[in-house]
């Protein structure tokens, strides 16, 4: 092949640009000595058809510009500089590497020996120098062309956080079974696009979906070795690339393309688009990691090292290495990653996975740390919504409320409350109340609202909501770990009988359970997060550490769903969308509502009387009801309307018998109708005079709204 000829170019916008006569290439490393460029013509099995070596060096960034160059090109980088693992470089000019800025990458990683920088027959394996070529090995990024796609007319689509109900999905465990959507495109993010798809998310009542990961990743080669995938994807290596693996469309780079046209349907729908995204580590693991790609372009600038030997990493992830966010090249990274979603890919939002590693400064977390400085600051990212996972498994990481305003949160502090309350747990009666009204004990001294709080009883890591149910222990045995993998125990009630079982009461009393704790959560204060076949009865067998079954146990079995539990969490959604008295914009005050003498907010014992501080405190007291006074609102409308809405009564109750309750008197209402009992889920229209009692069953919610004689 005739030598290509290389300019000068520009060192930005960093990355792979194409503008229509040819491509700017620029790739960012402190360290290196020189940069090559190379271009391939297939994806794996063949070395490179040409070299280049990269001619100009501004501000630690290296670039070049190549005529004739199209979108669709394949190429790498290979890395010049010290091999010196001890002082934190690790350059090996014999691995071809990923550009970091890659938008779309083709293929995936084959295992072999040459993709490690090291021989793993040394004595000191990672201080060794590995001179094989992992060109045929590893995965290529493509040039591609942002601007040939019409999004005919589609922006970012905008739902409040007061209005938005969460639903955590996996793009292919969502489909893939699905028997109504053609079998070419199931698990791919054509199927998640598919009219079967986003007619039932429309039907469940779902404002936004929040994609487990999507960004390219890699699959470990330790699960590899003992025949399992990482499904969850929580192993990232190209931060702009949708991963092909999600991809029907077969020609290089169809996966972007392929993610937009299923933004668009979803957008068109209604639907917002949010991205569970993993900035905090890659997939190169520690000193006995691969050489992908940042480890072979800058080791020393990328992550974080152990500041007294270089040679090892800090690692608050569980998972070998950190990406270090303090630095500049680093935070640019990010946060043009995040803007290209945004602004190319037209996502509505990201939930960061384990966002306290993101706030560390040195060792200790600092919630007012760089990477928040910037997003604050930032016109675009400021203004779609950012979840935090508020926690890492370093030293002080559990952070839950303590992210800066702005940010909302995944409340496990929600969790682990609702799970006790529901299991019939002592003295829990105060905090479920905080739990209940937005958990104003986190995130009102902040400035922030209800909304901060992003509720949630199960997520993708743990156990569904039906086996939370019906399991006392975890059984991961399939993971290959000798079952020592995910929590040890199961912070829920259940009925001490284990996995499936012909027992009807045992059944009954799951089921109950079930529709309890999704009441609990829809009726509360703050966004609601559902996981994905919670709703429909999904199993796991026991599995509360699914990340490596890409198979049976994780995807979403529709053959077999609970259509009984599906209508009746259509029906508490439909509630929480309809009445502004669940979904509140601001805070409860505690106090009389102008014009009225009824507090915004009353508290009720079972026999008819005001909670006094002392019953908060009352080691056996199981049950409570709430009064919810929606006649005069708090908060007014986004445009200043103010709102008013039905009056509600709720009423938890999990001790384990039958209650009797008596009503508020007719100063909250002269009567209420009962819309909801998870006691018993047929629609009922009992109404229910002042001051009169009523049976509750034990281990259930009962929800009354007021009704005018």
């Amino acid at each position: 092949m005739e030598e290509m000829k290389v300019y000068p170019g520009t060192p930005y916008p960093i990355g792979a640009t194409w503008d229509g006569e040819g491509v700017n290439f620029a790739l960012h490393s402190d360290n290196a000595t020189a940069v090559e460029l190379c271009f391939f013509e297939a994806e794996h099995g063949a070395s490179e058809t040409q070299r280049i070596f990269l001619p100009e060096h501004s501000h630690q960034v290296w670039h070049g510009y190549v005529p004739g160059i199209k979108p669709g090109q394949l190429y790498g980088y290979r890395v010049h500089g010290p091999y010196d693992p001890e002082n934190g470089h690790r350059f090996n000019a014999n691995k071809v590497l990923i550009d970091p800025y890659a938008k779309a990458i083709a293929g995936v990683v084959e295992w072999h020996d040459s993709l490690f920088a090291y021989n793993f027959d040394a004595e000191e394996k990672d201080l060794s120098f590995n001179e094989l070529d992992s060109a045929p090995y590893i995965p290529k990024a493509v040039v591609i062309d942002d601007s040939a796609y019409d999004w005919e007319g589609d922006t970012r689509f905008r739902v409040s956080y007061h209005n938005s109900i969460i639903y955590e999905l996996h793009v292919k465990g969502f489909t893939k079974l699905h028997p109504d959507i053609p079998e070419e495109i199931r698990g791919t993010y054509a199927g998640l696009a598919h009219p079967v798809t986003i007619d039932y998310l429309k039907s469940l009542g779902v404002t936004t979906v929040e994609l487990m990961p999507v960004h390219q990743f890699v699959n470990d080669h330790s699960l590899i070795q003992k025949g399992l995938n990482n499904y969850w994807g929580y192993n990232s290596i190209g931060f702009f690339a949708p991963d092909v693996r999600y991809a029907s469309a077969t020609h290089r780079g169809g996966q972007v393309s392929e993610f937009k046209d299923m933004v668009k349907a979803l957008h068109k729908a209604g639907i917002e688009v949010i991205l569970d995204v993993v900035y905090n580590h890659t997939a190169e693991g520690n000193e006995m990691g691969p050489t992908l790609s940042f480890k072979g372009i800058d080791n020393a600038t990328y992550y974080r090292l152990v500041e007294t030997n270089s040679r090892y990493y800090m690692d608050y992830t569980g998972t070998g290495n950190t990406l270090n966010a303090n630095l500049p090249n680093v935070l640019r990274l990010m946060m043009d990653s995040l803007r290209y979603w945004v602004q190319e890919m037209h996502v509505d939002g990201f939930r960061f996975d384990l966002a306290s590693t993101l706030a560390r400064e040195l060792h200790e977390v600092d919630r007012l740390s760089a990477f928040f400085h910037i997003i604050h600051q930032d016109p675009v990212l400021a203004q779609v919504k950012l979840i935090a996972e508020p926690w890492d498994i370093g030293e002080g990481g559990y952070q839950v409320g303590n992210f800066p305003p702005g940010w909302a949160e995944w409340n496990g502090k929600y969790r682990d409350c609702i799970r006790d309350y529901w299991r019939g747990s002592d003295s829990m009666l105060g905090e479920f109340a905080q739990r209940f009204t937005g958990s104003p004990d986190l995130y009102q001294d902040d400035n922030r609202r209800p909304t901060a709080s992003i509720n949630f009883i199960t997520a993708h890591d743990g156990f569904t909501l039906h086996d939370l149910v019906s399991y006392n222990e975890k059984h991961n045995e399939a993971n290959g770990e000798d079952n020592n993998d995910g929590e040890d125990h199961n912070r829920s009630w259940n009925c001490g009988v284990e996995g499936d079982t012909d027992d009807e009461a045992i059944i009954a009393l799951r089921n109950l359970q079930k529709r309890n704790f999704l009441s609990t959560l829809f009726l509360s204060q703050g966004v609601p997060m559902l996981v994905a076949g919670d709703e429909l009865g999904k199993t796991q067998k026991g599995n509360n550490n699914a990340y490596c079954q890409d198979n049976e146990i994780s995807w979403i079995d529709w053959q077999n769903a609970d259509v009984d539990l599906l209508k009746f969490t259509q029906r508490v959604i439909a509630l929480k969308k309809a009445h502004p008295s669940f979904c509140r914009r601001r805070w409860f005050q505690g106090q009389p509502i102008k014009d009225t003498e009824l507090h915004d907010i009353a508290w009720f014992l079972p026999e008819g009387g005001l909670m006094e501080e002392h019953n908060w405190n009352e080691d056996f007291a199981k049950s409570l009801g709430v009064f919810l006074n929606g006649h005069g609102l708090h908060s007014v409308g986004m445009k200043g309307e103010r709102i008013i809405d039905d009056s509600f009564y709720v009423i938890f109750n999990a001790y384990h018998e039958q209650l009797d309750y008596v009503l508020p008197s007719d100063v909250y209402a002269p009567a209420w109708e009962k819309v909801l009992d998870t006691a018993d889920d047929k629609e009922s229209s009992v109404v229910h005079l002042a001051s009169t009692s009523i049976q509750v069953s034990g281990r259930s919610v009962v929800l009354l709204k007021s009704v005018d004689q």
